[in-house]
């Protein structure tokens, strides 16, 4: 890990996080002794981040540290990773990247070029205090960690993904956990009822406490703890972890003048933006799923896919990005693997085993499946992506789905 620089790199690679860690690799291995350059705002190399709010917090000690779920990338050979180092400027024309460091500021130049900067969390709450965090960094993960012991009053703001994640990890790992959130159910943007009535039901089980209809309105500090408000009700905690979605950095590209469509950058099939020797992986990018149309994910499995492909490419292969990106997520007892979107506003096919432990849900809008819910059923992703599919091509129809895959 270096931050003193040379004038040029053959390949750089804008951002910090698993994308870069995969593009390095392939880059490495398809043009062997090339050299590569990291720049990466973050303190710490990539990380294998879904741990961060799943695998870590289920472990205590040394194996809770970030440092195993590091991915090594500052070991690979002819790779230098710079950390704390913000990209300030990208020219396409120029062929240069200008990045500031703890040492000032610098004009690089490159032969081809990545922007994997992924996403930062929305921050609408106007406040800076280091025991509200917004759980995105390895060193977003040790400030919660270090303030949860038993007993901790934890508060979750958010009732999506990431907070249904950090709040069964938080009360897993003893703190009293309440979770705050604007919907009426839990997770009620992806999931029907026949989930979400179940989840509630598990979460007060583990000693959550559940406040739908919660409009945070500030978060103050009142002598040693915080306490957040809507303007009726209050709730005091030692921490409160906020998750409220996250935005695309995309402030590079946009003023670089990159083509942006559907928020994000748009690729073509080998990942290429629309400037000469410009990539795009994870994150960032906008694709064209094969099963699900033009899109942009925000999960690790799109990560380590395009960001193999891209490096692939960079480094002179002419691979197609012809992937579906999967996701999962565990919440106490139940687990899930899903693919496209999980809008429970479209129609929901549901298919339930005999004891309704287990079930798979198929997304449909407009007669065409956007995706597909994999609830407590294992090693059925490839058959799953293989229904819509078939759907897609008119092998199947909507109406046979609910007997394409057994739950379980």
């Amino acid at each position: 890990m270096s931050n003193n620089l040379a004038e040029s790199y053959e390949y750089v690679i804008i951002g910090g996080g698993t994308a870069a860690d995969k593009a390095a690799r392939a880059i490495v291995k398809g043009a062997p002794g090339a050299s590569v350059l990291i720049l990466s705002s973050d303190s710490d190399g990539p990380v294998y981040r879904p741990d961060l709010s799943k695998t870590l917090w289920k472990k205590s000690g040394d194996q809770a540290r970030v440092e195993n779920s590091l991915l090594g990338t500052g070991d690979l050979d002819d790779v230098t990773l710079a950390l704390q180092t913000t990209v300030t400027a990208l020219d396409p024309q120029a062929h240069t990247v200008t990045a500031t460091t703890a040492s000032g500021s610098q004009t690089i130049g490159y032969r081809k070029v990545l922007i994997a900067t992924g996403a930062t969390p929305n921050k609408p709450l106007a406040i800076d205090d280091p025991r509200v965090v917004y759980l995105r960094t390895s060193a977003d993960y040790r400030a919660l960690r270090e303030r949860v012991t038993d007993g901790t009053r934890a508060v979750v703001a958010g009732g999506g993904y990431i907070g249904s994640e950090i709040a069964a990890a938080l009360a897993n790992n003893g703190a009293r956990t309440t979770m705050l959130y604007l919907e009426q159910r839990l997770l009620e943007r992806m999931f029907p009822e026949s989930i979400t009535q179940h989840l509630e039901e598990t979460y007060r089980a583990h000693g959550v406490e559940l406040h739908p209809g919660f409009k945070i309105s500030e978060i103050t500090v009142d002598g040693d703890h915080l306490v957040v408000t809507d303007g009726a009700k209050s709730f005091d905690a030692d921490v409160v972890a906020v998750g409220f979605g996250v935005h695309p950095n995309l402030e590079l590209a946009e003023a670089a003048g990159l083509t942006l469509d559907g928020g994000g950058i748009l690729v073509d099939a080998q990942l290429r933006t629309s400037a000469a020797d410009v990539y795009a992986a994870g994150d960032v990018m906008v694709f064209d799923d094969p099963l699900f149309g033009r899109r942009r994910v925000e999960h690790v499995d799109n990560a380590e896919h395009s960001g193999s492909v891209a490096g692939a490419n960079m480094a002179g292969g002419e691979e197609s990005y012809d992937y579906t990106p999967i996701f999962w997520s565990d919440l106490f007892d139940d687990g899930y693997e899903a693919m496209g979107s999980l809008d429970a506003r479209a129609e929901v096919i549901e298919r339930w085993n005999d004891d309704r432990t287990a079930a798979v849900l198929h997304y449909v809008r407009d007669g065409k499946p956007i995706g597909v819910l994999l609830w407590n059923t294992w090693d059925s992703t490839g058959k799953a992506k293989q229904v819509v599919a078939d759907v897609n091509a008119g092998t199947i129809s909507v109406a046979d789905l609910a007997g394409t895959i057994q739950p379980g």
